[in-house]
């Protein structure tokens, strides 16, 4: 009932009585009253007047699912919320949610993840209260071959949702990580599993690093924070809420072609990469060239001095010539 009762005290910026909420929930003042204490005794600032009722001033930076339930206004992304205080890893869990049968748009959360992980392989560490660590359930009803594209639709959000929040200018180092003055701060592995024409569900794990933190020496240079160098405070909760809303838009329009056709120019007003010279980390054979944009599947366009080419980011890594971006 915490879900219903904070729903209660954001629909109004004044105070709302004790009486309406009961009137709303159909329960006792004395259980209205049992959430508020217990609201308070998880650091919502909620003033109570006699004969005026209940105000909340502010709300804690926490990921649970009654603060998430209570401002997500979604038509289906994150209308499912699985939270965790701790678990290995958000995809993993969000796997297991989808071999049970959950909803499309499942979205399984933490406060510390202790097993995360990155594309190829790599770690991803979630320190408590610092990050957040989510993943999203998706049935899509496209083929296989389609589902890379999701990657991207998903970097959309995430620069898109960072954008509005904190009015800052982050965006798409091709093909799916998120930077900020020249620094990565969220990172995205999409994983599936379907068979040869079909897909059973497609999970999307996002790690975004919100607040300054203490990164490893090996990644200390590439690494950033989206709240670093003086910008200001959001809780977390807020840009969970704005992703959500910016990926259904966008994975929406991207489901009515099942490509990025009518998402492309918006992907490369976004893509940090776009007009650069770019270093092509093929295994086979380095190459540069100039970024000029992506195809209608997601590839890189990237002209060379005798020829145009597109890169599948399944096969490469593309760096600027000078450093990460």
């Amino acid at each position: 009932m915490r879900t219903a009762v904070l729903k209660a005290l954001r629909s109004t910026d004044g105070y709302i009585s004790g009486q309406s909420i009961c009137d709303a929930l159909d329960v006792s003042r004395t259980a209205v009253w049992k959430d508020i204490k217990k609201l308070k005794e998880e650091g919502y600032d909620i003033e109570s007047v006699s004969n005026r009722g209940y105000r909340l001033k502010s709300a804690p930076d926490i990921l649970e699912e009654h603060e998430l339930y209570s401002i997500v206004d979604t038509k289906w992304a994150g209308r499912e919320i699985h939270f965790f205080e701790e678990t290995d890893s958000t995809n993993i869990k969000a796997k297991q949610y989808a071999e049970e049968g959950c909803k499309n748009g499942t979205l399984v959360i933490t406060e510390n993840q202790t097993a995360g992980r990155g594309r190829r392989g790599r770690n991803w560490i979630s320190p408590i209260g610092a990050n957040i660590a989510m993943t999203l359930v998706l049935k899509p009803d496209f083929e296989p071959k389609s589902a890379a594209m999701v990657t991207l639709v998903t970097a959309m959000a995430c620069a898109a949702a960072i954008n509005k929040v904190y009015e800052v200018d982050a965006k798409i180092k091709w093909p799916n990580d998120i930077v900020l003055d020249g620094k990565k701060v969220i990172g995205i592995l999409t994983e599936m599993s379907a068979e040869i024409d079909y897909i059973n569900y497609l999970v999307v794990g996002v790690g975004i690093n919100v607040h300054p933190q203490d990164f490893a020496p090996e990644i200390k240079e590439i690494a950033g924070a989206i709240e670093s160098d003086g910008i200001e405070t959001h809780r977390r909760s807020e840009l969970v809420c704005e992703f959500l809303r910016e990926f259904e838009r966008y994975y929406d329009v991207f489901c009515e072609t099942q490509d990025l056709r009518n998402l492309k120019r918006e992907y490369e007003r976004l893509l940090v990469n776009i007009g650069k010279q770019v270093k092509v980390l093929d295994p086979k054979e380095p190459f540069e060239g100039k970024a000029r944009g992506i195809t209608d599947t997601g590839e890189l366009i990237v002209d060379t001095w005798d020829k145009t080419m597109a890169i599948s980011s399944g096969e490469v890594s593309v760096r600027g010539l000078y450093g990460y971006v």
